[in-house]
This record gives C-alpha cells, structure tokens and sequence, in this order.
C-alpha cells in the first residue's frame, strides 16, 4: 500500500482581485499543491500565515500601503516560517537584491509560465532557490557591483592545509571539462538567462532535450539551481 504526500500549503498575497482568483483557481487545478488562504495586504497576510502555516507564500510586491520586502522579515520569524518566492510585475534589479538580501526564496515575474511556476513552488519547498531567467541576469549585475564596490579585506595567512590556487583552477577545469560542446552551449545561455523554452528556440533542438541537457549539467558540475550555474558560467573563464 503506497501512501500519497501531503500537498504543498500555499498562501497567496496579492490585492488584484482578478489575477488572484486566476492564480488561485489555476493552482487549485495541482493535486499536489492546496491554497490555504488568500490576503490582499501585508496585515492580512501576516495574519493568515500564523493562522494557517503555509509552507510556501507567493507574494506581490506592491501592495497597499506597503511593499511585500517589507513584510519579508516578519514571515521570517514565524514558526514554523515559510518559504517565500515574490511574484511580481516588477524588473527593478533593487527589488530583486532587497528580496532576497530579506529571506525570500525567489524572485518571479507575473510573466511566468503556469508549469513553471507549479515547479518552482516545488522547488522552494525543497529548499532550492528560483529567479526568473528575465532577471539573471540583473542579479549578476548587482552581485558584480556589490562585490567591486567592497573594500579590499585585509591579508590573512591562508591555513596550511588550504588548497593553494593552482589547485583550485585545477579542480574548477577538472569540472568543466566533463561538459560536452552542447552542455557548454546551454551553460552559456543559461549564464544570459535564457529559459529552456528559449534555449530550444536558439539551438534549434527540443525543449525536453533542453531539459535533460540542463540536468546533466547540474549533476557534472554538482549544483542545484539555474542561478548557481549563471554564477559558475560568469566565474568561469572558459565559459566566457
């Protein structure tokens, strides 16, 4: 006898009234996902949160009165506290870093596709982090700046044991080479934040293709997400 997984609790947080019954009744279509509240501010939503412990929350950034990273901190120190993914209209490369500099878990556009979203709740859950592919990009922009902007830290004697430079390029071309010419084509376009759909339509090959292309990617290289393998396409300079 096989026993089936709870669904993944939701609470959802918009005050467009329309485009949250649609979210809601699109989800509401997902055995494996349940709405359990709805709120259309940052009070209610609160509220809500501590009342009914969703284990995901999809919040708006503009609400009245105040904007969803505001109330970031205090979904946080819930308990039991939920994963958060923003679900936004906006693009702004400051809203995206504010988010996620306050504990949210992802950062997407209204724009994203219904499975994608279903995956990325999923995802989350998991403890795996989202951004959409539209704002990639931005996030590197920013991380590049912060780190340009930082003040040199002050030299420190590396431990002995310590892997000296050589070996750690070593390591980092060790793990690249196990990619092949076509996981390397996707790594870059994954770098430009492409989404699969897009990176089917640029390398003329089947999105499912695509898709099994990326996972390969992220066992070989041993990451978990699209953003860690932007990050390692940016760092890496064979991949530039």
């Amino acid at each position: 006898m096989t026993t089936q997984a709870s669904p993944i609790r939701l609470l959802v947080v918009d005050d467009h009234k329309l485009f949250r019954r649609g979210l809601v009744a699109l989800l509401s279509q997902q055995p494996s996902l349940l709405v359990v509240a709805e709120a259309t501010d940052a009070g209610e939503a609160l509220k809500l949160a501590a009342q009914h412990a969703p284990e995901v929350v999809l919040l708006d950034n503009h609400l009245p009165g105040v904007h969803g990273v505001d109330v970031l901190p205090q979904l946080m120190a819930l308990s039991p506290a939920p994963q958060v993914i923003m679900l936004t209209v906006s693009e702004d490369a400051d809203d995206l870093s504010q988010a996620l500099a306050r504990g949210a878990s992802g950062y997407l556009l209204k724009t994203v596709d219904g499975d994608e979203l279903v995956a990325s709740i999923r995802r989350v859950r998991d403890g795996q982090s989202v951004v959409s592919p539209e704002m990639t990009g931005k996030l590197f922009a920013a991380y590049r700046q912060a780190v340009a902007a930082a003040p040199a830290p002050e030299a420190a004697p590396e431990p002995a044991e310590a892997p000296e430079p050589q070996a750690r390029a070593s390591e980092s071309a060790l793990a690249a080479s196990k990619l092949s010419p076509r996981e390397r084509e996707i790594l870059r376009e994954i770098a430009r934040g492409a989404s699969n759909k897009e990176i089917a339509r640029t390398l003329k090959i089947a999105e499912t293709t695509v898709k099994i292309h990326v996972q390969h990617i992220f066992r070989k290289l041993n990451l978990s997400s699209r953003v860690q393998a932007a990050v390692y396409a940016v760092t890496d300079p064979d991949q530039s």
